[in-house]
């Protein structure tokens, strides 16, 4: 009996890597999505804690200074505000990007995996007929062999 080889093994190895490594800038994109949206809560949870602090102070009375104070602190939360909501997009973008290359790296690995079972099926099948027209030849040849004797 010959040994099943898939005619498209290496092909398929590649594909596997390609999407493991598709998966692995995936998750890490990720992360760094995480990492970027995480820190952007906490800044606007600082803007927040800081605009009611000041209204606090408003009403209890505040001076000239430290409401000049805290108007260039709010600004300096907005400007990075502003940074970290591009960053976020960004990551977001890319992070979506990673999912539909992970997304066609699996539905191609899907296909080759696909291919190969049709195939073995194929070739089990090739060997049975195989196996069969053997079994038809010796089972003539012994019969010709009764016969001769």
């Amino acid at each position: 009996m010959v040994a099943y080889q898939y005619k498209f093994a290496k092909v398929l190895t590649i594909r596997e890597q390609e999407k493991a490594e598709t998966e692995i800038a995936f998750k890490e994109s990720i992360h760094v999505f995480e990492k970027i949206a995480t820190d952007l809560y906490n800044l606007l949870k600082k803007k927040e804690d800081t605009i009611n602090a000041q209204n606090e102070l408003l009403q209890k009375g505040l001076s000239i200074d430290h409401m000049n104070h805290y108007s260039k602190y709010l600004e300096t939360l907005e400007k990075r505000n502003e940074l970290l909501q591009k960053e976020v997009n960004q990551a977001r973008a890319k992070m979506n990007w990673f999912e539909e290359k992970l997304l066609e790296r699996t539905l191609e690995v899907r296909k080759f995996e696909k291919m190969k079972e049709r195939d073995y099926e194929f070739f089990k099948e090739e060997q049975n007929r195989i196996e069969t027209i053997q079994l038809d030849e010796i089972s003539a040849l012994k019969f010709q062999n009764k016969e001769i004797r």
